[in-house]
């Protein structure tokens, strides 16, 4: 394909490199379009540096600074279009289950799914990609707005291309491929010998991932995304975290494919490595 499109839907800001930086990067590298969806701006993040001491229970105010460190990290993976779902902080930050911010005023965890739909359709009709990434129905870990960001995905592919749902939005657009973030089973053995538990229920057989993004030839832009976060990351602080991101297999990314036809693979699980693999 001359002109590639991809579009990836992340909850908070920093989601996006953490879990797909180094794709994102290396889509862009290559010349192909990437634009990003964000949902909420994260108000209800933990802050851990200090220096930003003064946003700890101010979430608009945290709100207003992760949208700024989110610029400045997409500056680091290339040309990326950005949009905030809805409008910048429309919806806002869940935080985790089971938490008051769940059913809050505004709570993106809550809101009607018709507005979401609606915001989500106009983005894929804008857009037209040709690839779009999101999270599983666990929403990878299990955090409210994470699901929730896979559900306004996965409810709003097929009224983006029925040109009679509110043809006002644009010119109706049938997704080709969707792909869910996940990680592999065989990321156990290493999280295991850091000593970290809890990993095995967000994880998949590697026998039934589809698409292995390499992005090692983009771990440095990664890093340098993850650091234009100091609210949410440190990367010097010698935790797991950190130990597994400066590790050149962290910018290897796994998808499994669930809408759209899979693409010629290679390897011992047949694994595609271009989310573009297949497409005319």
């Amino acid at each position: 394909m001359n002109d590639r499109r991809l579009l990836l839907v992340h909850a908070h800001p920093d989601d996006e490199a953490t879990a797909t930086g180094a794709t994102m990067a290396r889509y862009s590298a290559e010349g192909a379009s990437v634009a990003l969806v964000t949902c909420t701006s994260g108000e209800l993040g933990e802050v851990v540096s200090d220096d930003l001491a003064h946003l700890r229970g101010d979430q608009d105010a945290l709100g207003e600074h992760r949208r700024g460190e989110i610029r400045a990290a997409l500056a680091e993976l290339g040309e990326i279009r950005h949009h905030w779902l809805g409008g910048p902080g429309r919806f806002r930050d869940s935080g985790m289950a089971g938490e008051d911010g769940n059913s809050a005023p505004g709570a993106f965890a809550a809101a009607d799914p018709a507005e979401v739909t609606r915001a989500m359709v106009e983005i894929l009709r804008a857009e037209r990609p040709h690839v779009v990434v999101t999270y599983d129905e666990n929403g990878g870990y299990g955090h409210p707005d994470h699901i929730a960001a896979h559900r306004a995905v996965m409810t709003s592919l097929d009224p983006a291309a029925d040109p009679d749902y509110a043809p006002e939005l644009g010119e109706a657009w049938q997704v080709p491929k969707v792909y869910w973030t996940t990680l592999p089973r065989s990321i156990l053995k290493q999280v295991e010998e850091a000593g970290v538990e809890g990993f095995e229920p967000f994880t998949v057989p590697d026998e039934e991932l589809t698409a292995m993004v390499d992005g090692r030839a983009f771990h440095a832009a990664k890093i340098a995304a993850l650091r234009a976060y100091p609210s949410q990351v440190n990367l010097d602080d010698g935790e797991f975290f950190a130990k597994l991101v400066l590790r050149p297999e962290f910018a290897l990314e796994h998808y499994l494919l669930v809408r759209g036809d899979r693409g010629p693979g290679s390897g011992p699980n047949n694994w595609e490595s271009d989310l573009f693999a297949g497409l005319a």
